[in-house]
């Protein structure tokens, strides 16, 4: 019976330490028509470089909603752009301001370029689904 109980256990702490998440990413005030709304989930490491995971939605309404699935406890963060001319790229000018849409996770923002990951970052613990409300900027 010990045995049996120590095994339910077991089962049990693993089905928890395997538990992920669902971030749900409504981006608003899109201005709809031509492109695409990309957003890049990142972590720490990799903060602004090449994303843990990116999604892409035709930007068509003005609120686009996009899901990360199975991703794993730790801390986040998202960028997002709206790649009018679908170049992949966020187009800047020679100044280095962007030319296109954009926005950052809990709508923070850089002084001199992005903000922070530390600003931009939110926690993803457990199975609870996330939602993250980011709010486009246009220059």
């Amino acid at each position: 019976m010990k045995q049996t109980n120590t095994l339910l256990l077991l089962l049990l702490i693993g089905q928890f330490a395997m538990a992920q998440a669902t971030i749900e990413v409504l981006v608003t005030k899109v201005k709809p028509g031509k492109g695409n709304i990309r957003v890049g989930l990142f972590n720490a490491d990799n903060y602004m470089g090449t994303p843990v995971e990116g999604k892409e939605v035709v930007a068509n309404s003005e609120t686009v909603v996009l899901k990360f699935e199975n991703v794993p406890d730790g801390e986040y963060a998202l960028s997002v752009f709206h790649d009018a001319n679908e170049n992949s790229v966020l187009d800047k000018s020679k100044l280095g301001i962007p030319k296109e849409g954009f926005a950052f996770s809990n709508n923070v923002m850089g002084k001199k370029g992005p903000p922070t990951f530390e600003k931009a970052r939110f926690m993803v613990k457990g199975t609870a689904g996330i939602r993250q409300v980011v709010n486009m900027r246009y220059p």
